[in-house]
């Protein structure tokens, strides 16, 4: 619907509920032929041991990073518009972790872009994971 020239259009961190819809509008472009969107929530196991909850933080930098890496992305792809939003704080099982999208003229190149962001941002933005366990236990992880 939109033709903004930045393609980047929404990108956050946030301790409120993430919103699919938000996102999807966020990424609709006349020019799109292609939307694709990935959805990460929190699953009820994890290295076989039973999950009850999760925490994510973020470091200061979090922010500055996801820019950096969306900035990446539509400058090696053809992304007409991008969105990126990642929960931090408490979330329970089934919550919406993550949600980022891309629209392209094509979907080859929207599935390509997509899975290259969430990739990237699951493995250079400095946001940890602590784990709950059913047994008691817990951990800190990299949210990767």
């Amino acid at each position: 619907m939109s033709t903004h020239d930045d393609p980047i259009r929404l990108l956050a961190l946030r301790d409120t509920p993430l919103s699919l819809d938000e996102v999807y509008a966020a990424v609709e472009h006349d020019a799109a032929g292609g939307t694709d969107i990935f959805v990460g929530t929190v699953r009820d196991h994890d290295g076989g041991k039973g999950v009850t909850a999760l925490e994510y933080s973020a470091h200061p930098t979090a922010a500055d990073e996801l820019r950096r890496i969306a900035e990446k992305i539509c400058a090696d792809h053809d992304v007409l518009a991008l969105a990126a939003v990642h929960r931090v704080g408490l979330l329970e099982i089934n919550d919406v972790a993550v949600i980022v999208a891309v629209s392209c003229a094509h979907r080859g190149e929207a599935f390509e872009a997509c899975r290259k962001l969430i990739d990237t941002l699951k493995h250079e933005v400095p946001i940890w994971k602590h784990q709950r366990f059913a047994d008691g236990t817990d951990e800190w992880v990299a949210a990767c």
